[in-house]
């Protein structure tokens, strides 16, 4: 028998690496399995005596393997092309007959409230009033239009009483749980997005409506963009590793930039009005997107949906919008009178 000092060592072992939980601001976080894409999932190391030709063929199969997978765990080309698809429908209901947005909107609430629905089931087994919060999310949303916030507060009272009615014949077991996720649902989604109903009933509805987009589209794409190059300390390593400050520094930068000139050119009001509505609304975005990456975290999911293409499902583009919507019809109130007053 060989002796023990001719048998292998065992290599000691190592610390495993911190949790996100566990990292703070300072550190280097890296994503977990959650965030990561499909396709750069971490390998397994080769044995340190593997035969040469088992790395070249590895190597050939790396090569061989479309790069589908953008930074940011996206394909990036086919995300921009259905994200300018998107854009183009918008802004010729925009320009045509405005209050085709109202049924955008609608539309999308209705994909969202059921994308989320999926992942508060399949997550944790939430049974959510579907009917109520359905129902009423459209009414709070159609009705914004004629009777105005009124419309939208007498909608959500009566929702709310339907989901305690709607949950009720099921009995007293999780019901907090349950009626809790469903108030969730109805205020973050269809209260949110009536309130950008609200942006387009006025005569310069459109213009309002396109400064409102400009900001946010603007926010996401100067955070993406700086994030990438120079992102590197995590702003929330706890709820999304990949978001640095950096990113954040570019959302505020193209944000302010994006509503400085799109409330001269389009509303006709002075441009440094864009030097507030343009933080406060980055601000709002980001929250949106803060408060979707953590509910998936805790949800133990990658994405609320599969409907769009390169995205993920739809809620993947509307948390910075709908946390922002309120905001924005506030802002622009209170900041460019209404033509007429």
């Amino acid at each position: 028998m060989p002796s023990s000092a001719s048998r292998p060592r065992r290599p000691a072992p190592t610390e495993s690496p911190a949790s996100p939980a566990d990292a703070t601001p300072g550190d280097a976080v890296e994503p977990q399995d959650d965030d990561r894409p499909d396709d750069a999932q971490p390998e397994k190391a080769p044995p340190e005596n593997a035969p040469p030709e088992n790395a070249q063929a590895q190597d050939a199969q790396a090569q061989d393997a479309p790069k589908r997978s953008s930074k940011a765990g996206r394909n990036l080309p086919v995300a921009i092309g259905v994200g300018l698809a998107m854009g183009a429908v918008i802004l010729v209901a925009l320009l045509t007959v405005r209050q085709a947005w109202i049924a955008i909107v609608a539309v999308s609430a209705v994909i969202g409230t059921w994308e989320l629905f999926g992942a508060l089931h399949r997550g944790a087994g939430i049974r959510l009033s579907r009917v109520p919060v359905l129902v009423g999310g459209q009414a709070m949303i159609w009705l914004a239009w004629p009777f105005d916030t009124e419309g939208i507060l007498g909608a959500l009272l009566v929702t709310v009483i339907g989901c305690f009615l709607w949950r009720m014949r099921l009995g007293a077991g999780g019901f907090v749980r349950d009626v809790g996720a469903s108030m969730l649902v109805l205020c973050w989604i269809p209260l949110c997005m009536a309130f950008a109903t609200m942006l387009v009933v006025p005569a310069d509805g459109a213009a309002r409506v396109l400064v409102f987009l400009i900001v946010v589209i603007c926010s996401d794409t100067g955070g993406y963009a700086l994030g990438a190059l120079i992102g590197k300390h995590p702003m929330a390593p706890k709820v999304s590793p990949k978001k640095s400050w950096e990113g954040f520094a570019g959302s505020i930068i193209a944000g302010s930039t994006g509503a400085c000139l799109s409330i001269a050119l389009l509303l006709d009001a002075h441009w440094w009005f864009g030097l507030i509505v343009g933080p406060l609304l980055v601000a709002t975005a980001v929250t949106g997107d803060l408060v979707e990456s953590l509910i998936k975290r805790d949800l133990g999911i990658k994405d609320m949906g599969s409907v769009l293409p390169g995205h993920g499902g739809l809620m993947e583009r509307l948390d910075s919008l709908v946390t922002s919507a309120p905001v924005a019809w506030l802002l622009l109130l209170v900041l460019v009178p209404l033509p007429g007053t």
